[in-house]
């Protein structure tokens, strides 16, 4: 079964132009190295009624939104090696200056994920 790492991060709205270039460039970069697919979703519809909303998750500030964003692999074992790949490429680095990121890291939830459904 494939292997997902997911994320999910406030990001203020006014910045979201500037995090979607960084996302952009980021995918390639995973791509390129051997991830099977990565996704960058903006919150569009936050309505839930009787579940807990992905606001409430995030916690977003007065003027933020909530990304969710995954990168499928297929495995843990792969996913290992195409991050130890991304983690040494230059060109990762080079496009996140660490005072001028559009968003606060330290309030992105990360995870990885075993798959246990797949169609």
């Amino acid at each position: 079964m494939q292997y997902v790492d997911g994320f999910v991060l406030p990001v203020p709205k006014g910045k979201i132009k500037q995090y979607q270039k960084i996302a952009s460039k980021a995918g390639k970069i995973w791509m390129e190295h051997g991830a099977l697919e990565y996704r960058e979703c903006v919150l569009e519809d936050p309505r839930t009624p009787q579940m807990l909303s992905f606001p409430q998750l995030a916690s977003p500030k007065k003027g933020e939104t909530v990304i969710l964003a995954y990168i499928v692999y297929k495995s843990r074992a792969h996913r290992d090696k195409v991050n130890a790949k991304v983690m040494k490429d230059k060109r990762l680095m080079e496009m996140c200056p660490e005072n001028d990121m559009p968003f606060d890291c330290k309030r992105m939830a990360y995870g990885g994920f075993a798959t246990l459904v797949s169609y």
